[in-house]
């Protein structure tokens, strides 16, 4: 039987021999722009990738995910318990625990006293839907929104339960829903990316975010999430060098992309044709980007509903409209995170702040999407990884208190793109503390997310070290009661 060869016939380390010849062309910037198109005078045509082809008639064309990063607690959001104020300082008992894991900030807390929330609920809308007066503004689009209170995970620290969120893992390196998203669907402009992330933080206890949350992990690279920063260069090492003209740069991509070919007829390595196509979606780049974030032309009554924060760079009001300009020029996934949610103590006044921060611009991107018609093909989600606790950590002060990691339960918010509106979905207990009615899975809401977008979770999958892999791994089921 002959023997398979699989080696480098050139002897040469490619992570090498592409550094050498990205010298000059801003190769930091670009590992993750990789979306194949047509070379222009006179090199040879690569095929463009077609756009991808949904398993059904789908719902929305795309998601832009409002995470906010650190748990937001949903006693303080859209679970109200008015029992936590008729039994405040009382043990948790443990018939409702029922021997719950917790994390090491509390494990040894001789008592868990119940802690009301130190903010008013309110209903709104004609759902009558509960949310707290730390959103005003999203009051006003309660009949927008379906509010899910029976969110549930088992990771109960920051690091696995945000990866599993977005990525169907608590073990680091599978790909993100972004890039999933990407990989099932395609783009629909060959001048961005299909999956775009912002990030912005706020005053509050802040958890790091990872570029693993936006990694294709095994899929193809140029499903990758790219990151967009504040201020003059939103994609780093990406303008050229003065002195270098367009045209200039354009004969230098034809020449690099010739050898390239070149290497890859030698080796067979597809990835080369990843990073072919990610020189030319950094070329087109250089002009799509600085338009398309570029606000000047924004009227005065978009800058009004945003909030004046929309036009400081790095704010999440000015990342939630860039949001819905990305939107517009047809990138199929926006990720923004909020970081700042981590309230393990002075839980009132920080969360506050926190809420004031995305609050308004939050209502104003769903205002925004329905008055120029594109709400009813755009999932908007917004929610973080897990939930807190009904108890106080530390010492017990109704004025400043703080919440422990709780995955048992919490509260998300999604609107538009297929999801019925007004809807109050899942119950929690009468202490807020475990789900009894409609569960949903983080598992559930990845194929139930999938589901708006026209894809079978089950179907959607990638051959990788012998497994088919998919987003829900092996669990999942699509929630169709929350679908208009």
């Amino acid at each position: 039987m002959e023997e398979h060869k699989n080696e480098n016939p050139l002897k040469v380390n490619r992570r090498h021999f592409f550094s050498q010849l990205s010298v000059g062309i801003g190769s930091l910037a670009l590992g993750s722009l990789l979306i194949p198109d047509l070379f222009k005078n006179g090199s040879k045509e690569l095929a463009q990738q077609p756009l991808g082809i949904p398993h059904f008639a789908p719902k929305a064309k795309r998601v832009i995910y409002l995470f906010q990063a650190g748990a937001p607690s949903q006693l303080e959001t859209f679970d109200y318990k008015p029992m936590l104020r008729k039994r405040m300082g009382e043990d948790l008992p443990e018939s409702i625990r029922n021997g719950q894991r917790l994390t090491g900030m509390t494990a040894n807390q001789e008592k868990f006293p119940l802690m009301p929330p130190a903010v008013n609920f309110k209903q709104h809308g004609q759902s009558g839907t509960w949310i707290s007066d730390f959103f005003p503004y999203t009051a006003k689009i309660a009949d927008e929104i379906t509010v899910i209170r029976s969110m549930h995970t088992e990771a109960i620290n920051h690091d696995p339960a945000i990866t599993f969120f977005q990525t169907g893992s608590q073990i680091s390196g599978r790909p993100s829903m972004g890039s999933w998203m990407s990989y099932g669907l395609g783009s629909e402009n060959k001048n961005l990316p299909s999956f775009v992330v912002l990030t912005s933080r706020g005053d509050g206890n802040s958890q790091g975010l990872y570029s693993k949350l936006w990694s294709s992990g095994f899929l193809d690279s140029k499903h990758q999430g790219v990151l967009l920063r504040s201020g003059k260069d939103p994609v780093l090492y990406l303008n050229d060098p003065e002195g270098i003209s367009r045209s200039e740069k354009r004969d230098l991509l034809n020449e690099v992309s010739a050898l390239n070919k070149l290497h890859h007829v030698e080796t067979g390595d597809d990835e080369i044709e990843s990073r072919i196509a990610q020189y030319e979606m950094a070329y087109r780049m250089q002009m799509s980007v600085p338009d398309v974030m570029d606000i000047s032309k924004e009227p005065k009554s978009i800058i009004d509903l945003y909030g004046e924060d929309c036009q400081v760079p790095g704010t999440y009001a000015a990342n939630a409209l860039q949001a819905r300009r990305l939107a517009e020029n047809g990138v199929r996934f926006i990720q923004l995170y909020h970081q700042g949610w981590d309230q393990h103590g002075n839980l009132p006044n920080e969360m506050a702040g926190q809420a004031k921060d995305v609050d308004q611009a939050s209502a104003a991107l769903v205002l925004d999407l329905k008055q120029r018609g594109m709400l009813e093909d755009t999932l908007v989600i917004w929610g973080g990884e897990f939930g807190r606790g009904n108890y106080c950590q530390g010492k017990f002060d109704p004025a400043n208190y703080g919440r422990d990691h709780h995955p048992r339960a919490f509260s998300i918010w999604m609107a538009g793109g297929g999801i019925k509106q007004g809807l109050n979905y899942g119950q929690t207990d009468e202490f807020g503390y475990n789900v009894i009615e409609n569960p949903v899975h983080i598992n559930d809401f990845h194929a139930t997310l999938m589901y708006a977008l026209g894809l079978d979770h089950e179907q959607l999958t990638y051959k990788y070290q012998g497994r088919r892999f998919r987003l829900t791994d092996v669990a999942g089921n699509v929630i169709k009661d929350l679908i208009a």
